[in-house]
């Protein structure tokens, strides 16, 4: 996660962080000890069949994974495989639009109109659309997989510091990501 949504966590909540990266490859069983798993990116999403089947397992169990597309392009690979991959994995119904009245907009923040913009939506560095929407696979009456196309990974991005020239912290829907994964 962006160091400054780890810094919001330890700000905001108190929820525990470990402040160091910890990269989990998806074929390894290191992945059911984690309760939240991220995952971005701007390239092909294909699992193995190891790969999906623990991605398969890690979300039935209740792990949760927030994927978010870096390049928030709606024709681009990453969305298209992401999207192809759930749909092999899931079923080709499984990822859905929720609605913006959601729990996650209300798990900590309020965000009454749903999912915020982001500036790289607005600065039309991918596909020139601002998504009014997020998509998600529920599981069991809650969400396992949280997919957006908003680049929140790069709007997120930047030395905690800098928060504070901010008019809003812009990394508090990420904090209701979180609690929502761990309480909801």
């Amino acid at each position: 996660m962006p160091s400054n949504l780890l810094h919001s966590l330890v700000e905001y909540t108190t929820i525990p962080v470990d402040e160091k990266e910890k990269v989990v490859q998806l074929s390894s069983n290191e992945i059911f000890k984690s309760p939240f798993c991220y995952l971005s990116g701007h390239k092909l999403v294909e699992f193995s069949a190891q790969e999906r089947d623990h991605f398969k397992r890690y979300v039935q169990n209740g792990g949760f994974v927030f994927v978010d597309d870096c390049n928030h392009d709606i024709d681009g690979l990453f969305a298209k495989s992401f999207e192809q991959e759930m749909a092999r994995t899931f079923g080709p119904k499984a990822l859905q639009k929720i609605p913006n009245n959601h729990p996650i907009y209300h798990s900590f923040f309020k965000f009454d109109d749903g999912p915020p913009t982001t500036s790289f939506e607005l600065n039309g560095w991918g596909d020139d659309l601002v998504h009014d929407y997020l998509k998600a696979i529920i599981i069991n009456g809650k969400i396992g997989v949280l997919y957006s196309n908003k680049d929140y990974g790069c709007e997120w991005d930047y030395d905690f510091r800098n928060k504070r020239f901010l008019a809003v912290d812009n990394t508090r829907f990420g904090v209701n990501i979180v609690v929502y994964a761990l309480t909801g």
